[in-house]
């Protein structure tokens, strides 16, 4: 079957998931994390795309992106490319890294938008990888705290920061408070779920051999 055009955000904005193919793990150390930042802080400065959040896990990304010049699915494209090469390259291997196709829904409402990139904040403590969303270094949530994070220029904060408040620290206490609220919020990411990615693996195993020393 022919598949379906994306409907277009008015507000030009996206919540968008990159996911394994067949769930595979993308990223299996720091440099790949890196790598990956740096390659969407690339064509950012190419694109004109926004950058409002992310967060890296093991077997897929969250993004909410802004479009830029072009059309948000060309800047998908070139991403996903120049990593797919990167990861081909440093791990000899071929053929397809990602799901065909990504993940999006159109973020049209602010308060839509704060629900969003809290809820790509909570991602590595609702699985079980973090105690806390400021442990996880590869997500935005540094940035919006008002720490430093790689790469340097890539977050754009301003718009969600100054929706709370035009004073900085102001808005930055008051994104703390909402960001760590509990929540039921549902996205990308609430489909059901064939398999774990070793991080989530290892955290549910130590979680239910509590006592035993398991190695």
């Amino acid at each position: 079957m022919p598949r379906t055009a994306r409907q277009k955000s008015e507000s030009g904005i996206y919540h968008i998931m990159l996911r394994g193919a067949n769930r595979q793990e993308i990223f299996h150390d720091d440099e790949d994390c890196r790598r990956f930042l740096e390659t969407l802080d690339r064509y950012k400065k190419k694109s004109g795309v926004k950058v409002y959040g992310w967060c890296l896990m093991g077997n897929h990304v969250h993004l909410l992106l802004g479009e830029g010049k072009e059309d948000i699915s060309i800047t998908m494209k070139r991403i996903g490319v120049s990593y797919v090469w990167f990861y081909n390259w440093k791990y000899k291997t071929i053929g397809h890294l990602f799901q065909d196709r990504y993940k999006s829904e159109n973020i049209e409402k602010d308060e839509y938008l704060m629900a969003a990139v809290r809820y790509i904040h909570q991602n590595p403590v609702k699985a079980g990888i973090a105690a806390r969303m400021d442990e996880w270094k590869w997500s935005s949530i540094q940035g919006y705290y008002g720490k430093p994070s790689y790469p340097a220029m890539l977050l754009d904060s301003g718009l969600i920061l100054g929706m709370l408040s035009e004073n900085k620290k102001t808005a930055i206490k008051r994104f703390k408070e909402y960001n760590e609220v509990g929540n039921e919020d549902k996205f990308l990411e609430d489909t059901p779920r064939i398999r774990l990615t070793d991080d989530e693996a290892r955290a549910e195993i130590i979680k239910l051999s509590s006592g035993y020393g398991i190695a």
